[in-house]
C-alpha cells in the first residue's frame, strides 16, 4: 500500500508509542509503500458480533453483508439483493421480494429464498433475543413462495416496510450465535484477532465489480489519543477523530479531513431511577438550562447543531419546528424554585434531604464524550447543580450517550421514547408520547403520519427524558492519497465496518 515516507525518527517514534500504550500495532500488508491494494483503518469500538441476526450494521453499509434493499448516497432506496423495490399487496398487508440469481455467499452457497425466510424468522424469534425484533413489530410471517421469491406478511399495513430490509443476509445454515457469518458483500472477513485487529479480502464469489482495494485491516484503538498518534505516525490510512482535534490532525502531512453531516445525537440520559433525575422539573429546567450552541463550541470545536429531540433535521417533513427549548437560565431557576429545589449556602440546591448532584459518566478514552460531559457539569453549576464528569460511571449514572437514524423517523425516535423501546435506558413513560407515536407507527397516507409525529414531539418536549444536545458532525483523517469517498448522512452507528466515508469502499481507489 502506498504510505507517506516517513523520516527514521518517526517510523521509531510509531513502534514506540505502539509499544508503550499496550494498543496492537495492526499487521502491515505485504509488498512496498507503494502497494496500493491495502488498506489499514482504526475504529475506536470492536463489534461484539458481526451477525446481522444480533444487531450488526442495522441500518446497512456493511462492507461483508448485503441487504434485500440498500441506500443511495442520498438516502433513497435501491434493490441490491432484490431485482427490483418491494411493492405491497392490495390491502398493505404483505410485501413480496424477487432475489437475484446465481448470488453466493463467501462460503460459495447459492442465495436462496430459504436463507431470506430463517433470517428473519430468527429476528422474530424471542428464543434468540434479537436485539432487532422491537423494531419488526408489524412482521407476522415471512414465507418461501418460490426458491427466489419470498413474502413478508404483516399485522397492519406498514409503507416504509422497506427500510427494514436493509439487514444483512446470512445463509440459513448460520445461526444467531455465529459471530461472523459468510455473506454475499464484496469483502469478507479474513482473520479476526478479538481485542487487536479484523482483516478483510476480497469475497471470490461477489457477484458485483471486484474492489481494487483487496486487503482492508482495521485496528481497534479504544484511545482517541493514541489513535491520532498512530494516525500522524503512518500507522493507519483512516480514522475518525474528535471534533475538536481537527484542526490539528488536518496539519499532518498527506492527510486531508472530511467531515459529514449526521442523525447522530449527543444527549444526557436522565434515568428515572435517579433522585435527581426522577423529578419532571429538574428534567425540564436542565433543558433550559444549557446553552447548546456554547457546548458545541466549546466541547465540539464548532463541529455539530442544536438538538432538542432526536428526531433528526435531515427528516425536516417530521420535525416539529417549536419542540425546542430556548437557553433560559432565569427560567430554568424558576421552574426548579416552584417545585421546591432551593439553594442552600453553597449554591447548590436541594428538595426534602435531596442534594441536587449527579455524576454523569463517559466511555474511557472517548475524548470527545468527555468534552461534553466536562461543559454539561461547568454549565449547570450556574443553576445550582454539582455535577461530576467522570469515565465509567456505571450503568445506573447519568450517561453521555448516542443514537440516531437519517433513514427513518420511526427507527429515529420510537424506540428511544416509547415506553419499552429498545433505546429507551431512562426508564421514561409518558402515555400522549406513546399514544403519538403509536399512531405514527400504524398511518397509512404520508400527511397523517408525519403530523402524528410531530405530535410525539410536541408530548414529549413538556416531559423529557434526555437533555439532547446536538447532532453531531463526524470527523474523519484519511491519507490523501485515497479517493473515493462520497457524502451521506451518517446515522449514528458508523465506522470502518459499517457507514462513514468507506461505505462505498469497493469503489475506492488511489490517487
Amino acid at each position: 500500500m502506498r504510505r507517506l515516507l516517513l523520516p527514521v525518527s518517526l517510523l521509531t517514534a510509531a513502534v514506540v508509542v505502539a509499544a508503550c500504550t499496550g494498543e496492537p500495532a495492526p499487521s502491515r500488508p505485504g509488498g512496498t509503500v507503494d502497494d496500493n491494494t491495502t488498506m489499514t483503518l482504526a475504529d475506536s469500538a470492536e463489534p461484539s458480533t458481526l451477525n446481522p441476526v444480533q444487531g450488526f450494521a442495522p441500518q446497512g453499509g456493511s462492507r461483508m453483508y448485503d441487504g434485500l434493499v440498500g441506500y443511495t448516497a442520498d438516502r433513497t432506496l435501491r434493490p441490491v439483493l432484490a431485482t427490483e423495490l418491494p411493492q405491497p399487496s392490495a390491502d398493505g398487508r404483505s410485501w413480496t421480494v424477487k432475489l437475484h440469481q446465481k448470488v453466493r455467499f463467501s462460503d460459495g452457497s447459492l442465495l436462496t429464498a430459504a436463507d431470506v425466510v430463517t433470517e428473519y424468522n430468527a429476528v422474530l424469534n424471542p428464543a434468540v433475543k434479537s436485539p432487532l425484533r422491537p423494531d419488526f413489530d408489524m412482521l407476522t410471517g415471512v414465507t418461501a413462495v418460490d426458491e427466489l421469491t419470498v413474502r413478508f406478511d404483516l399485522a397492519f399495513p406498514f409503507p416504509s416496510f422497506p427500510t427494514r430490509l436493509v439487514l444483512g443476509i446470512v445463509p440459513h445454515t448460520a445461526t444467531p450465535a455465529d459471530p461472523q457469518p459468510p455473506g454475499t458483500g464484496a469483502y469478507a472477513v479474513t482473520t479476526w484477532d478479538k481485542g487487536k485487529q479484523l482483516v478483510l479480502g476480497l469475497n471470490k464469489y461477489y457477484y458485483g465489480v471486484p474492489p481494487k482495494v483487496v486487503k482492508v485491516t482495521v485496528a481497534f484503538v479504544s484511545d482517541d489519543a493514541k489513535r491520532i498518534e498512530r494516525m500522524r505516525n503512518g500507522d493507519f490510512d483512516g480514522i475518525e477523530v474528535p471534533p475538536d482535534e481537527a484542526v490539528a490532525v488536518a496539519k499532518f502531512d498527506g492527510v486531508k479531513v472530511i467531515t459529514e453531516d449526521t442523525a447522530d445525537y449527543r444527549a444526557v440520559t436522565l434515568p428515572s431511577s435517579n433522585p435527581v433525575t426522577a423529578d419532571r422539573s429538574v428534567r425540564l429546567a436542565l433543558n433550559f438550562a444549557v446553552d447548546r450552541k456554547d457546548l458545541i463550541g466549546t466541547a465540539l470545536g464548532g463541529k455539530g447543531t442544536p438538538a432538542y429531540t432526536p428526531m433528526p433535521d435531515s427528516l425536516p417533513e417530521f420535525v416539529d419546528p417549536q419542540a425546542t427549548y430556548r437557553f433560559d437560565r432565569s427560567a430554568a431557576g424558576r421552574i426548579l424554585d416552584q417545585a421546591g429545589w432551593l439553594a442552600g449556602t453553597d449554591g447548590i440546591r436541594s428538595k426534602d434531604g435531596v442534594r441536587a448532584a449527579f455524576t454523569v459518566g463517559y466511555p474511557a478514552g472517548d475524548l470527545e464524550r468527555r468534552a461534553i460531559a466536562q461543559a454539561f457539569a461547568k454549565q449547570l453549576r450556574a443553576v445550582g447543580f454539582d455535577v461530576t464528569a467522570t469515565q465509567d460511571a456505571g450503568p445506573d449514572a447519568v450517561q453521555i450517550v448516542s443514537g440516531g437514524n437519517p433513514f427513518d423517523p420511526g427507527l429515529a425516535i420510537r424506540s428511544v421514547l416509547r415506553t419499552g423501546g429498545s433505546a429507551n435506558t431512562t426508564g421514561y413513560t409518558n402515555p400522549g408520547v406513546d399514544t403519538a407515536l403509536d399512531a405514527a407507527h400504524k398511518a397509512t397516507d404520508p400527511a397523517a403520519r408525519a403530523t402524528a409525529f410531530r405530535s410525539a414531539q410536541r408530548a414529549y418536549i413538556g416531559d423529557p427524558s434526555l437533555v439532547t444536545l446536538a447532532f453531531v458532525t463526524h470527523t474523519y483523517a484519511i491519507h490523501d492519497n485515497w479517493s473515493g469517498s462520497v457524502p451521506i448522512t451518517e446515522p449514528s452507528v458508523h465506522g470502518p465496518l459499517t457507514w462513514g466515508p468507506w461505505w462505498n469502499m469497493e469503489t475506492w481507489t488511489v490517487r
